[in-house]
Order: structure tokens, then C-alpha cells, then sequence
């Protein structure tokens, strides 16, 4: 009887562990499975990941290459329009050209007819010509006898001031050039900003003609007032502020027109070349603040009649504009010492 219990635990025993053998073997191929299962997945997500990232690459590089065909044209459209403002600049300053040459004829004419109105006035005074001449002369002799060594070094000095203050000048208006262009731009003042442009290439050319300009050391015969002053200046002095008035009138008038297409408020304190004032200055003869004061004046006249579309001040002539000769002589009001 104990043999055989002995015998049926054994039994039991063994069939138990081999039971549990086979479950647990069982388990760990269920494992072995499901890990494996796992590592297929993940090799599948990844090459469908890889794939992804390469079609979106390939999208990428599509839609950039679609980007620069499509920016072809407008680069090419761009260049085309740089050319044409390139080319519309050199027409510009061709016609600057001319009307400089222009109003230069004008003035020309003006002083032709101011000569031929003084010989009539001679002939008309022929019976006290000889008394005339004769006091002409001694006041001319006085005059020049008043001109002493002492005075000519003084007028170089003053030549030389005068040429510091203008570079210091000029060097403080091209910061504000930059300034006022940017402040166009943001304005989107088109107009505007095509005169400011071409007033400073007037500027650039203007600087070659002041290195070719020449003093001639001459004794003053015209004096005016300004500011409860009294000043007094020659034949050449002369002509610069009446070419200060009359550069004033033009470059206020195309400033006005700018204005009005841009439909701004007009304001011509706001323009850069109202502000500059300098264009045609020399150096000489008289002070860069007397050349920008009458330049001003000519300026603020020109930019009404240009906003205004009027010749209140001044005409047109050959594409050039000019202040009308009894406005002129009321703003300088010169007297002649003859």
C-alpha cells in the first residue's frame, strides 16, 4: 500500500513539472511572439516614416523650384524697370541740362534788354551825357579808390569762410537727405520722392560746377536792405542772388506739382530742397545764408503756383520755369549806385 502511494505522488510529481514546463514554455514563445510582432511594427513605422520624409522633401523641393520659375519674371520685370529709371534719370538730367542752358539765355536776354533800356536812356539824355559820364566816373574812381588792399584780403577771407560753412552744411543735409528719403518711401509719396531724387542729382552735378567757378575781385555797385541791414555787392553778386530767387521758383514749382499728384497736403517747409537750399551756390560773393534766405523766397512762390497749378510768380518756358521780372525786383529791390 505505500509502494503505491509512494508511487502515485511520484506520479503526480512529475506530471505537475512537466505541466509546468509546458506552460512556461508555452508563455515564452507567446513572448517571443509578441516582441516579435513589435519589432515588425516598428520596422514598418519607420520605413513608412522614411518614405513620408521623402515625399515631403521631394514636395519641398518642388514647390521651391516652382518658387524661383515663378521669381524669374519679376526679377526680369525688375531689371527692365531699373533700366528705364536709369534711362528716364539720364533724360532727366539732359533736360536739366538744357534748361540751365536755357535760362541762362534768359538771363542773358534780361541784362541785353536792361543795356539797350540804359543806352536809350543815354541817347535820351545826350544834351547832360558829358556831366553824366563825367560824375559816373569820378563816383566809379572813388569808388574803386575805396577798394584798398586792405579790402580785397578781407573778401578772401571771407571767400574762405564761407567755403567752410558750405561744407559743413553739405555734409549735415546729406544725413538729412537719407532721413527725408526714407520718410517718402514710408509715406508712399511717389511723386515726391522722384523730385527728391532728381534735386539731389541736380546737387551732385552741381558740386563739378562749383570746382570750375571763378572770383573776380570787383568793387561793389548795387546795395539792399534785409533784416534792417544794409548790404552791398557787385555786378556778379548780383546775378547769383538773382539766380538764388530764380533756381528758388523752379525747383518750389516742381516741388508743388509733386505734391499735388501725390494729393498731399502741400507744405513746402517739408521739402528737403526747401530745407537745402543750396543749389547754385559758388562760394562767392555773397554769404551762404544771404543765397538760401532769397533762395527760399523764389521756393515758396514756385511751390504755390506749381500745387496751385498757377502763374501767380513766375511762367514756363521750354520746359523751365522762371519768376516773373517785377517779382523778382521786389524781392531783391537792388539799387544800383550809378
Amino acid at each position: 500500500m505505500k509502494i503505491n502511494f509512494f508511487k502515485r505522488i511520484i506520479t503526480a510529481s512529475i506530471l505537475g513539472a512537466a505541466l509546468l514546463l509546458g506552460t512556461s514554455g508555452l508563455t515564452n514563445a507567446q513572448d517571443k511572439s509578441q516582441k516579435q510582432q513589435q519589432r515588425e511594427q516598428e520596422r514598418t513605422q519607420n520605413k513608412q516614416q522614411k518614405q513620408t520624409e521623402r515625399q515631403q522633401q521631394q514636395q519641398q523641393q518642388q514647390t521651391n523650384k516652382q518658387q524661383r520659375q515663378a521669381a524669374q519674371p519679376q526679377q526680369q520685370q525688375q531689371q527692365v524697370q531699373q533700366q528705364q529709371q536709369r534711362q528716364a534719370m539720364k533724360q532727366q538730367r539732359q533736360a536739366e541740362l538744357q534748361q540751365q542752358t536755357e535760362q541762362q539765355r534768359r538771363l542773358q536776354q534780361q541784362q541785353q534788354e536792361q543795356k539797350q533800356a540804359n543806352r536809350q536812356q543815354r541817347q535820351a539824355e545826350q544834351p547832360r551825357q558829358p556831366q553824366i559820364e563825367q560824375q559816373q566816373q569820378q563816383a566809379q574812381q572813388l569808388r574803386d579808390q575805396r577798394w584798398t588792399q586792405q579790402r580785397q584780403l578781407e573778401q578772401q577771407r571771407r571767400h574762405e569762410q564761407r567755403q567752410n560753412q558750405y561744407q559743413q552744411q553739405w555734409q549735415q543735409q546729406q544725413r538729412l537727405a537719407q532721413q527725408q528719403q526714407q520718410i517718402l518711401q514710408q509715406q508712399h509719396r511717389q511723386a515726391q520722392y522722384r523730385f527728391h531724387q532728381q534735386y539731389l542729382e541736380r546737387l551732385r552735378q552741381d558740386q563739378y560746377r562749383r570746382q570750375s567757378a571763378r572770383y573776380f575781385n570787383v568793387a561793389p555797385n548795387y546795395r539792399y536792405s534785409r533784416g534792417g541791414r544794409n548790404y552791398e555787392i557787385n555786378n556778379y553778386g548780383a546775378d547769383l542772388l538773382r539766380q538764388a530767387v530764380n533756381y528758388g521758383y523752379e525747383e518750389g514749382f516742381r516741388a508743388g506739382q509733386s505734391d499735388r499728384q501725390d494729393r498731399w497736403a502741400g507744405n513746402y517747409r517739408d521739402s528737403y530742397a526747401y530745407q537745402d537750399s543750396t543749389y547754385g551756390y559758388t562760394g562767392y560773393y555773397v554769404d551762404l545764408d544771404e543765397y538760401r534766405y532769397y533762395f527760399r523766397e523764389g521756393f515758396r512762390r514756385g511751390f504755390e503756383d506749381g500745387y496751385y497749378s498757377r502763374s501767380r510768380y513766375g511762367r514756363s518756358s521750354n520746359g523751365g520755369f522762371s519768376i516773373l521780372g517785377n517779382i523778382l525786383q521786389q524781392i531783391l529791390n537792388l539799387q544800383s549806385f550809378n
